[in-house]
């Protein structure tokens, strides 16, 4: 089946509405000592908590526990972390310091983001594509896991997929493949992958 006829297949609302999607969530891990973990800003740092239109303005060293309190709770891109901050700090250029100091200390990594995300995505079924377009949303440059992504078996991925919801027969029938070629494009597979992965035969090795 040629290229030109899977162009009307690139429908990416028809494909999301057929066979939905999950949201990542990125696992927490523990960047700093227990001291910051009681920190909780968003309950002990308001004294007037009715007040919801106010920000509580934190400076100094109560904007950097909060800032450690929050990398505690889970991973943040810096681009991330910076809009997290803004909500409670006075100033956004002492937000810029402060996050430019964690990146440099390795608190907050946008490298252990990337892997952590590629890692889930790979679990849940995504491809190459939707995992790239996962990190433009959170301002990573996928180019941090650009050698994970060339050494992942893509095809194979692709195959354990389709065998999960198609079965390992090949099917000869046009509406068939094209069926599951969506379903892949969907999961963000390139298309010389879903070729050879709803092609394959379980005996076939490359």
């Amino acid at each position: 089946m040629s290229d030109a006829k899977f162009n009307k297949l690139l429908d990416y609302e028809s494909l999301k509405k057929q066979f939905g999607d999950d949201e990542d969530q990125s696992p927490s891990s523990p960047t700093t000592n227990a001291s910051v973990l009681a920190f909780d800003p968003e309950e002990s740092l308001f004294e007037n908590n009715h007040k919801e239109d106010k920000k509580p303005g934190l400076t100094g060293s109560r904007l950097r526990s909060y800032a450690f309190a929050v990398l505690t709770r889970k991973e943040y891109s810096k681009a991330e972390l910076i809009e997290k901050l803004a909500l409670y700090a006075d100033q956004r250029n002492e937000v810029l310091e402060l996050v430019d100091e964690l990146s440099k200390e390795n608190y907050q990594s946008d490298q252990r983001v990337a892997e952590i995300m590629l890692s889930s995505q790979k679990r849940k079924g995504k491809g190459p594509n939707q995992i790239k377009m996962k990190l433009k949303n959170k301002k990573i440059d996928s180019a941090l896991i650009a050698e994970e992504l060339k050494e992942t078996d893509w095809v194979q991925q692709a195959y354990e997929l389709k065998v999960k919801k198609y079965g390992t027969e090949v099917s000869k029938e046009p509406k068939i493949k094209a069926k599951q070629i969506r379903f892949l494009m969907y999961r963000g597979f390139e298309m010389d992958a879903i070729i050879k992965a709803i092609t394959r035969k379980p005996n076939d090795f490359e």
